[in-house]
Order: structure tokens, then C-alpha cells, then sequence
């Protein structure tokens, strides 16, 4: 059994659900792939970092994220701050030789997530971007379904990922509408999860066409405050977009969308069949195939179960619903296993730059109004 001493930055929710899902991770499926070993946790706020080490199970507490990347008892490096200290805590963490295990996204631009691929392989160490609707049992079936060629060559990709939880114009500003902190808006916060789920099902995008727009200009700059503070980035967004493969999308996002919670829903269209799936129905799959050729032939329900990889961790029997923190447990074992047996892993780096540039062309599409090249942005990594 080897142990994996883990060095936290972030002392926030994030931070508890990535310790969470290590000792679930821990608890289903054993030691084999690694013992988490909370080393250490670091925040800005001293307060909060002392709540995180007692409360979290860490061993000690700092106040300087430099000295968790640092720290030679460290082993992997944990960013769970907000988007914009991603890069340079990253970097950092890489150049003293950890593991790094970063959450979504990687960096604000398509030229520091490529900066850190590349410096990731060079040093030769886990490398993972915490997409985690990737892990997500449904999400390897659908990719199982279109790698197999059961739904023939692939049309059409068709998705969205809304929520309402910013429609209230009275909520106040956070870091997530100002630019320089989060990079974009609906289109990083929730885009990115539904662009990181098309990128690990259908590969890359070839080509992009978007138009954004904010709803709420102004918000209040603090609760109950009637300053009012501008919002700087998307609302809502709307792609058009041509993949590599020949198939076309259109995606979207919304975090103003009226009556969706975690809508996160997308269907695949090919000539011999279809699947569509829904975040709000978490353990269905719907599927329909042209060679089911009764006369009242049409989409089918298929349940999660044990047969559906990733699954069968959690329950042995097929439709008992797992939830959505369970993604992030499968997320942590396979972070483990990366680290103590070399298994291999979609999220690395290089994946989270081929969403970071992904954004990146959309920005430049909506705010110009344009089709424009996903590879140009910068050159793949080699």
C-alpha cells in the first residue's frame, strides 16, 4: 500500500468536495490504488485554513499556497482556488516535481493551459484537470456507443448546460462575473463542463461560431447594497460549431436559464442511431437504433448498472441512483491509480487545453461576431 501525502490550496467547498471524494475514493474501492494522506492545507484566510485542517483531517495548516508546492512530505499538489491563481499555483507545482491534480479549468487562457501541458510533460508527472462530468458512467457508455460504430457515422451534436441560479438581478457580484478572476462566464462555468463531455465522447472541434449576451448588466456590489457593479461577461451563449470529425454542433449555456437546475443535457445523432442524456436524470440513458424495427419503434430507457463502467464501485445492482458527487470520488480514484500503478486518464493537461482553447475561439467568435479556427489559437501541443 503506498500512501499519497496531498498538499491542499484552497480551503473553500471545492477544497472539502476533492478531500471528500479521496476518502470515499479510499472507502469503495480500497488501498490498492493509493492511501490519501492529508499533508497539509493552505488558504489566504488563516481562519479559514485552521477550520479546513481540523475539520478536513489535515495534519497542518499554512497560510502560503508556495509552501504546499514546496513542501518535500507533499506529493500531489490539490488547487481547489478560484480560476485565476490556477496557472501559478500550477506552475509552481510543476516545477518542484508534484503530481498535480488542478480543478476546472486549467488556466483564463489558451496560452498558459498549453505553457503547462507542455511543462507537465516534460517533468513526467500526473497531470489532471478536475472535468468531472467526464467520469460520469453514462459518459463512457455514450462513448462506447460512438466509438463501436453502433450509431454509425455521427451527425450531429446537440447541447446545453443551463441553471437559473443567477437570475435573481438582486444576487450580488462575485468573481465569476469579472473577467480578470474567472475568464468568462456561463461559458467557462458551465460551458466548459458540457465542452470537456463533447471533447471526451467526439474529440476536437474544428471550427466555432458564437454569440453571447448578458442579461443582468449591473448587479449590486454587495448584498442588499444599491451600488451596483458592471457584469462583465456571458450570461448565456450560443455556439455553432463543426467538429474534426465532420460532425456539426450547436451548444450552449445559461446560468440565467428560467426553471433549470443542472440542465446539463446533449443528444448524438448517426445515421444507425441516437442517444440522448440529461444531467437532471442523472442514471438514464435514452437510446434508439435504426435496426430496432418494431412499429413503435423509439427511444428506450437504459439504466445505469453494474455492466456500465465505473458503476458497479458504488451499488451491484442496476438502477440505484448514484449522485453527482460520486463523479468526483471516481474522478479521485482515478487520480490514485494514475499516480501508484501509471493507468491511464482522459483529464490530463493537454485535455484541459483543448477546452481552454475551445473557449478561447468562442470568445474571440462572439466578441467578433464571427467562424473562427480552434487551432489557431495556439498550436497543438507536442
Amino acid at each position: 500500500m503506498k500512501e499519497i501525502r496531498i498538499g491542499l490550496v484552497g480551503a473553500g467547498w471545492m477544497g472539502k468536495a476533492h478531500t471528500n471524494s479521496f476518502l470515499n475514493a479510499l472507502m469503495l474501492f480500497g488501498p490498492d490504488s493509493g492511501k490519501p494522506v492529508f499533508e497539509v492545507v493552505a488558504d489566504v484566510s488563516i481562519e479559514a485554513a485552521k477550520v479546513a485542517c481540523e475539520k478536513l483531517g489535515f495534519s497542518r495548516w499554512v497560510n502560503h499556497w508556495q509552501d504546499v508546492v514546496t513542501d518535500q512530505n507533499v506529493d500531489v499538489v490539490d488547487i481547489a482556488t478560484p480560476n485565476a491563481f490556477h496557472y501559478e499555483v500550477a506552475k509552481a507545482a510543476l516545477e518542484n516535481g508534484k503530481h498535480v491534480y488542478c480543478e476546472k479549468p486549467l488556466t483564463l487562457t489558451a496560452e498558459q493551459s498549453k505553457e503547462l501541458a507542455e511543462l507537465a510533460k516534460q517533468q513526467g508527472v500526473v497531470n489532471y484537470v478536475g472535468y468531472n462530468n467526464v467520469m460520469n458512467p453514462a459518459n463512457a457508455y455514450i462513448k462506447e456507443l460512438v466509438s463501436s460504430g453502433k450509431l454509425g457515422k455521427i451527425m450531429r451534436f446537440s447541447g446545453t448546460y443551463d441553471q437559473d441560479g443567477l437570475l435573481d438581478p438582486t444576487l450580488p457580484i462575485t468573481w465569476r462575473h469579472i473577467n480578470k478572476h474567472s475568464g468568462s462566464g456561463a461559458l467557462g462555468d458551465l460551458g466548459s463542463h458540457l465542452l470537456s463531455v463533447s471533447q471526451f465522447i467526439l474529440g476536437d472541434i474544428k471550427s466555432v461560431n458564437a454569440l453571447s449576451k448578458i442579461i443582468i448588466p449591473k448587479r449590486p456590489k454587495q448584498a442588499g447594497s444599491s451600488e451596483l457593479a458592471d457584469v462583465e461577461n456571458d450570461d448565456l451563449i450560443n455556439i455553432l460549431a463543426e467538429y474534426e470529425n465532420g460532425a456539426i454542433g450547436t451548444i450552449g449555456a445559461s446560468r440565467v436559464a428560467t426553471g433549470h437546475k443542472n440542465y446539463l443535457s446533449f443528444e448524438i445523432q448517426g445515421t444507425e442511431g441516437s442517444v440522448y442524456y440529461s444531467l437532471e436524470r442523472m442514471n438514464e440513458v435514452n437510446v434508439y437504433f435504426t435496426s430496432d424495427n418494431s412499429a413503435d419503434r423509439g427511444f428506450r430507457n437504459v439504466f445505469l448498472g453494474p455492466d456500465h463502467a465505473g458503476y458497479n464501485a458504488f451499488y451491484p445492482a442496476s438502477g440505484i441512483a448514484i449522485g453527482y458527487n460520486d463523479m468526483k470520488v471516481l474522478e479521485a480514484h482515478e487520480l490514485l491509480s494514475a499516480i501508484t500503478e501509471g493507468k491511464p486518464y482522459a483529464c490530463d493537461f493537454e485535455f484541459g487545453y483543448k477546452i481552454d482553447r475551445t473557449v478561447s475561439a468562442i470568445l474571440e467568435s462572439a466578441a467578433e461576431r464571427k467562424w473562427v479556427e480552434v487551432e489557431k489559437q495556439v498550436a497543438a501541443v507536442i
